[in-house]
């Protein structure tokens, strides 16, 4: 026979992993470790629908970034699987196409791009075709950077697609980078929203002892120099490394594959005060794009504040039951007089 204590209370929690990156962010402590989750959404669906209208109207946004090695005969195969993921915004890197313009690639998606040679680098951005009279400034910086802002339902969104020089490059280069960078992200003002898709080229690592502000723990592997150029950057933008928030398995956090080598070099970047707006975010597996870098892809809930009507553009009504009142109908008959200059005779004159 069970015997229960009329003191007990079930325990009516559901544990379940956070939604959000600043979910994550808020349950981890100060050595990174993981507090238990045990919240449960109450209430109808009359109460969420009131929630959702208090909080306000949001845009959804699937955002990527790839390293695509080269655009050359690939732009009908990179829209088709935009297409087929749902992604409405995509960082590109390595295009190694000439020149600055903007390119219908199909499947009503358009790119936009920057290189100076045909055989390395070049970056670019691709938008769905419903976003691209939303741009408002293309800002081509160099071969490794280069930025678009857009207008989506009054909020402001900068797309930064980044492409740093390998391990092997010159430090110089590597530091012209990183300055490049450094003053696109200066001169965007601090109530727009930001988000870098890039290929970084270096390993920020598993785990996130003394970076909790700035990254998640679910990196891959060990940090190496590069990768310390990251969280350096992260830190000095106040920006978050969106990939290393979401628990995944190893397959769907590891971007670039080569023979034995699985490792993680490709970034989704977002500001920390922007957090809470990302969903989700993994490495798209089983599409053959790019034979060595995958694709990685963020949900993005941009949250659109409610534009108040000015008492400018209130028209104002013509209270007409203060007539009733003799007072009021009397100062009435008065103003109209003096308006239309004592030649009209009014009623009951």
């Amino acid at each position: 026979m069970r015997i229960v204590s009329k003191n007990f209370i079930s325990d009516r929690s559901r544990p379940g992993l956070t939604t959000t990156a600043i979910g994550a962010v808020d349950l981890q402590g100060t050595g990174g470790n993981w507090a238990t989750v045990g919240r449960r959404s109450r209430g109808g669906r009359r109460v969420h629908r009131q929630r959702e209208k208090r909080k306000g109207k949001s845009v959804g946004l699937r955002i990527g970034t790839l390293n695509v090695g080269t655009m050359t005969g690939k732009g009908r195969e990179l829209a088709d699987v935009m297409e087929r993921r749902k992604v409405d915004i995509l960082c590109v890197q390595e295009t190694r196409w000439k020149g600055s313009k903007a390119r219908s690639i199909g499947a009503g998606f358009k790119l936009f791009y920057y290189g100076v040679d045909s055989k390395r680098n070049g970056v670019g951005v691709v938008l769905k075709e419903e976003f691209v009279r939303n741009v408002l400034e293309v800002k081509r910086v160099s071969d490794r950077v280069m930025s678009l802002k857009l207008e989506i339902e009054g909020v402001m969104l900068n797309v930064v697609s980044g492409y740093a020089p390998q391990v092997g490059c010159d430090l110089e280069e590597k530091e012209r980078f990183w300055s490049e960078l450094d003053e696109v992200m200066e001169s965007i003002p601090m109530g727009e929203r930001v988000v870098i898709g890039a290929d970084f080229n270096g390993h920020v690592g598993e785990g996130n002892t003394g970076d909790e502000e700035v990254m998640g723990k679910f990196g891959v592997k060990e940090r190496n120099l590069e990768g310390q150029m990251v969280v350096d950057f992260a830190k000095r933008m106040d920006m978050g490394v969106v990939n290393t928030y979401f628990q995944k398995r190893e397959e769907h956090r590891v971007t670039y594959k080569s023979g034995g080598r699985r490792t993680q070099v490709d970034y989704i970047l977002c500001r920390r005060g922007n957090l809470k707006e990302i969903s989700d975010c993994k490495v798209v597996v089983g599409e053959s794009v790019s034979r060595q870098h995958r694709m990685v892809v963020c949900r993005m809930n941009l949250m659109v504040c409610k534009t108040k009507r000015s008492k400018i553009d209130i028209e104002k009504k013509t209270k007409w039951w203060k007539l009733k009142k003799e007072e009021c109908c009397e100062e009435f008959r008065q103003k109209l007089r003096q308006a239309l200059g004592g030649q009209v005779v009014l009623p009951d004159d």
